[in-house]
């Protein structure tokens, strides 16, 4: 139960919901669960969290911007960064505030979805490969 609790908020975390899933990684990792299956857990969950804003942004930009979900001007602005740095800009995507609009924003623009999963991958999981690293040192 500990690592689809883990899975699931790490999923919900990464999708445009304000959350976060450190803590529980932290948590999970104090009561003694294995180090690898947690990393691997969340690394996972927060991944395929990332692929739903992918596919909001591909198929819902119109709708959610009609609704007051999305300004506007803050999709002008990510889209400038990310016609900037192109791809490269998703190894910012585990950044609380910016990642999840980031992720969004490379459905939106139709970016390759294979690079995406990959970059977006590794990404996350060096994020939790960082935290569970200085935890254990």
């Amino acid at each position: 139960m500990v690592y689809i609790t883990l899975f699931l908020v790490a999923f919900a975390s990464a999708t445009l919901l304000p959350m976060g899933s450190e803590a529980l990684l932290l948590y999970d990792i104090s009561e003694g669960h294995t180090i690898w299956l947690l990393w691997l857990v969340a690394s996972v969950g927060n991944t395929l969290g990332s692929m739903v804003n992918y596919w909001l942004g591909f198929k819902g930009e119109a709708y959610l911007e009609y609704k007051g979900y999305l300004s506007k001007e803050k999709m002008d602005r990510a889209r400038v960064s990310f016609d900037k740095y192109g791809g490269w800009t998703l190894l910012l995507s585990w950044v609380p505030i910016i990642g999840d609009p980031l992720t969004f924003i490379a459905g939106v623009l139709k970016y390759s979805f294979g690079w995406f999963v990959v970059i977006v991958a590794v990404a996350k999981a060096t994020r939790y490969a960082v935290i569970v690293v200085m935890v254990t040192l």
